[in-house]
């Protein structure tokens, strides 16, 4: 068993803005990118740090709310349009992908969807892919297209965005160094997230913590395969400077087994928090009051987020949306290295993140095929340095490869 709580202390340095990227081709600032769910507040700051990053690349907002899609159309200017499209419809998707360079997408929750209609509609078309997935069977059904990928020679990257995202890039980073500069194999890799309230990206977050709460968590032991309850197994982990210790708890992220597969890691396992307080009361409660088969039923959850919405809103007012990811390597000769990632606004910085994925891809480093972001296919070593520097924009806090000295006691 872990302990119920942990604490480390050691102070991060605070990185300054990312300066001195590479200018983008004029290739890319001619690209079409086509955010799908862009009328979303995931989306929509998608679409807005696109166009911050690249001020010449046409952006298509893409979704079914055409008020609130040509509002923020008003908002990025004369390369931008607005599209009316039905994401569970593969002929209208189709007809919106025709002439795109990049499809994103933002169009969640992912939990409990039975089709990758987007990526198959932009195989179909042959147009690069991302999407912000973040649930492990979605995930693992876009992997399933790496074949009609691979003869219709479109890249795609599969969980982008900030966690996973970010956080695997992270992870593949930590585990590269740690090999490349001892003889020891990499143990342990932990990821750990805090969120304050629902970070201010609306109800869609509200719905995927509730459908996460209905599913058992993986973790992997030494190798071996585990399963937990979710939101369990509390600690408190200190995040650094801008956002002190928090108490996080067990959840069911695709990043574990993605890392665990790819990156050849033995024990993984995540965790996350929110705040205030009690709302990781509420989450705990939760899971042990109501059957998984509720939770795991997307309309009775949506019912949920209708109920519970409106409060959200309101402590979401008074906790704000700071957000920080910080990601844990130990490895056998005890050497335990650190990468955390801390901003004020998840709305902001998850937009941003995924904009330097799609960047990346549209930079054509991403190889045909389905990926995770911690496969060199889908994001070369070569690439990453840029792409966590692109993402890290705005950052309170960044930093890779803190060496602690400090071991944690855990089996998981």
């Amino acid at each position: 068993m872990a302990p119920t709580s942990l604490s480390l202390n050691f102070n991060f340095k605070v990185t300054a803005t990312a300066t001195n990227l590479p200018e983008l081709s004029e290739k890319i600032r001619n690209s079409r990118v086509l955010v799908l769910g862009g009328t979303g507040r995931v989306g929509g700051s998608t679409a807005t740090a696109l166009s911050n990053l690249c001020p010449d690349l046409r952006i298509i907002v893409a979704g079914r709310n055409r008020e609130k899609g040509e509002a923020l159309v008003a908002k990025l200017g004369g390369n931008s349009g607005f599209a009316h499209v039905d994401f569970n419809d593969v002929n209208s998707l189709e007809t919106a992908l025709e002439g795109v360079d990049l499809v994103v997408h933002a169009a969640g929750p992912f939990q409990q969807t039975e089709k990758c209609s987007v990526l198959e509609a932009a195989i179909n078309t042959k147009t690069a892919y991302i999407d912000v997935c973040d649930d492990t069977d979605y995930s693992r059904r876009a992997k399933s297209f790496m074949s009609r990928a691979l003869a219709a020679n479109v890249p795609a990257i599969t969980t982008t965005g900030i966690y996973p995202g970010v956080s695997n890039v992270m992870a593949a980073e930590l585990v590269r160094v740690a090999e490349s500069e001892t003889e020891v194999k990499p143990e342990k890799l932990r990821f750990y997230y805090y969120t304050a309230g629902t970070g201010g990206a609306g109800p869609t977050i509200l719905a995927t913590s509730f459908l996460l709460l209905g599913e058992e968590v993986v973790a992997y032991n030494k190798g071996e395969k585990i399963k937990l309850k979710p939101y369990s197994g509390m600690l408190k982990i200190d995040f650094g400077r801008g956002i002190g210790k928090r108490d996080v708890y067990l959840l069911n992220l695709p990043e574990v087994r993605s890392a665990h597969e790819i990156l050849g890691v033995p024990s993984v396992s995540a965790r996350f928090g929110t705040a205030p307080f009690f709302w990781n009361w509420g989450m705990e409660a939760m899971t042990k009051l109501l059957p998984s088969e509720y939770l795991r039923d997307r309309s009775k959850v949506q019912r949920l987020v209708e109920l519970f919405d409106p409060v959200v809103r309101a402590m979401d007012g008074m906790a704000g949306e700071r957000v920080s990811m910080r990601v844990d390597l130990e490895c056998s000769s005890g050497r335990h290295t650190v990468g955390i990632f801390s901003h004020k606004s998840l709305s902001v910085s998850v937009g941003i993140s995924t904009a330097a994925f799609a960047l990346a891809v549209l930079e054509g480093s991403t190889q045909p095929g389905v990926w995770f972001p911690e496969e060199t296919q889908g994001i070369p070593i070569e690439a990453r340095e840029v792409l966590l520097k692109r993402a890290s924009q705005g950052t309170i806090n960044f930093a890779m490869n803190k060496l602690t000295f400090l071991s944690l006691c855990l089996f998981y």
